[in-house]
């Protein structure tokens, strides 16, 4: 099940996704279904009559994993780590699909990096491997937009990766993927630039979860980022970046100066 996040005749609603590619329709949710659940109404709309807005607005935190891919890993010169490597994005860096994102006047080096995002559906805490399944909602496509020169410069991430737009998601959210074998790819300006697989985690989704679980509370709505295949690059003023995850869909980013 595909559920989006959009507006319509200045009202915002939450949708199941339907129909075939070209010709969807959504149909609209009562309520937000992160705390009242899953309950169609009898109203619908045409996808192409709406504005995708990013499928979910995290109520308390984005969590990313850095060094996830092997591959990326190397093509940056860093070690792989032996336990996941974790940092912050804020909630104010969120940006919905087909969104013009305005690079700061303070970085000139900022590249792109698609990956799969989890979206919690439930709080929880200490969430052992085998439970992950019951406390997921879904899965979304994510771009950590990074300003690699200030990354190197400020010796911490925050401000590189936490940045007004830093973090584009959607179109959707899928809540049904298998998340052990699904490609996801980036192109900028329609040339293809990255093409990797979750099989080539070092730390598999259901292992992330965990993990984050085990070092923070986790709530309805916070999204987990969980790394980017080699293949970044940087971007600028104009560019179009699309990231394109198998099962679930694309999410184009604008860029403007």
């Amino acid at each position: 099940m595909r559920i989006a996040r959009f507006t319509v005749d200045n009202e915002i609603h939450f949708g199941v996704v339907g129909g075939e590619a070209g010709q969807e329709t959504l149909t609209v949710l009562a309520g937000d279904p992160f705390y009242t659940g899953i309950h169609p109404t009898s109203r619908t709309h045409e996808l192409a009559d709406v504005r995708l807005l990013a499928p979910v607005i995290p109520r308390s935190k984005i969590v990313c994993v850095g060094r996830n891919y092997a591959d990326h890993a190397a093509e940056l010169g860093n070690e792989l780590p032996t336990s996941p490597m974790l940092f912050f994005k804020p909630n104010t860096s969120v940006a919905g699909p087909g969104d013009p994102v305005t690079l700061p006047s303070w970085t000139e080096q900022v590249s792109y990096e698609g990956e799969l995002a989890v979206v919690i559906g439930r709080m929880c805490k200490d969430v052992p491997v085998e439970r992950v399944p019951e406390v997921v909602f879904g899965y979304t496509c994510a771009n950590d937009l990074t300003g690699r020169d200030v990354q190197k410069t400020d010796g911490q991430w925050a401000r590189a990766k936490g940045f007004d737009g830093a973090c584009p998601l959607g179109p959707w959210i899928e809540t049904d993927l298998d998340t052990s074998a699904v490609a996801v790819r980036s192109r900028v300006n329609g040339e293809p630039k990255q093409d990797g697989n979750t099989r080539d985690m070092v730390f598999d989704v259901p292992y992330l979860v965990s993990y984050v679980s085990q070092a923070f509370t986790l709530l309805p709505g916070d999204v987990i980022l969980t790394g980017t295949p080699a293949g970044v690059g940087i971007v600028d003023e104009g560019d179009r970046i699309e990231v394109d995850i198998e099962g679930i869909g694309v999410l184009p980013t604008v860029l403007r100066r």
